[in-house]
């Protein structure tokens, strides 16, 4: 069988001409067309992970066990006042939750399928891929939130009037927004490690205390306080708190948008050297 493509190295117009294919970068997503590809991968993944019945059945029933042993606690006080913020703090708490065991062990499932290889070799940048899929965990919180506060309302008679419902609505919003940055950079920090899942329950129950979702954190020491200030979840829970009593909670909202920013940027460097690492030691489907 003869030819006449001689023998090494082909460059790029050659390989154009004799295959039909062009060697050119994928063009480039315009704006628009970038959010409704985020939009719509959102979307799939929330369809998925929502008839899933260990995550959305879970995200719905587990947090009642918290929310009820909160509710025992503070209704001892007497006070309506400290029933509400149980339950708002019990309520977003699923949130975090939902993105703390999850989130971390997202790129860990994929190597378990057998589809990380074509994830990471997508034209998509990487970032775009993830993206969806840890805000699709977050917006499952929003389950919890609800289940949570008519659970509150049912059994424990706890009368939340939410004075200015747009802006609450903003708040959560903005937190499951925070919250999903928050897990993409745990998605991409810790797939190195087989015990992920493990590693992102460690991060659960301490996220309730440091983030005030129970606890104030004027009653807790210094450090904790400072620790709590570095995670979007705290003003998040803030403004959503702020946005129920009527006060303005603006301040926490974009503080709570701009720390997600700065750990989806942080994410986005991290994973391009994971990835890199990976490729060059090829152990990106090693379990």
């Amino acid at each position: 069988m003869s030819s006449d493509v001689p023998v090494g190295r082909i460059d790029d117009a050659r390989a154009a001409e004799l295959f039909g294919g062009g060697t050119r970068a994928p063009r480039r997503l315009g704006p628009l067309a970038r959010c409704r590809q985020l939009l719509v991968a959102w979307w799939i993944q929330l369809k998925m992970l929502a008839v899933d019945p260990f995550t959305g059945l879970l995200q719905v029933v587990w947090p009642l066990f918290f929310a009820t042993a909160a509710f025992l606690v503070y209704r001892q006080t007497g006070d309506p006042a400290s029933l509400v913020y149980a339950a708002l703090g019990a309520g977003v708490m699923g949130t975090w939750s939902a993105v703390a065991t999850t989130a971390s062990s997202a790129l860990q499932r994929e190597r378990w399928l057998g589809t990380l290889e074509l994830v990471v070799s997508t034209p998509t940048p990487f970032a775009y891929v993830l993206l969806p899929i840890t805000t699709a965990m977050a917006s499952l919180g929003t389950y919890s939130l609800v289940a949570t506060l008519l659970w509150g309302r049912l059994a424990f008679g706890v009368r939340l009037e939410i004075a200015d419902p747009v802006v609450f609505v903003v708040g959560v919003v903005a937190t499951i927004l925070a919250v999903s940055m928050f897990g993409f950079l745990l998605a991409v920090t810790v797939v190195r490690y087989r015990s992920a899942w493990a590693l992102g329950n460690l991060l659960e129950y301490p996220g309730w205390l440091v983030c005030g979702f129970l606890v104030p954190l004027s009653i807790l020491p210094a450090w904790v306080g400072w620790i709590g200030r570095a995670l979007p979840p705290t003003w998040g829970m803030a403004a959503i708190r702020a946005a129920a009593d009527g006060g303005s909670p603006w301040r926490d909202v974009l503080l709570c948008l701009g720390l997600g920013a700065v750990y989806a940027v942080i994410a986005s460097v991290v994973a391009g050297s994971v990835l890199r690492s990976a490729r060059r030691h090829a152990t990106l489907s090693l379990t």
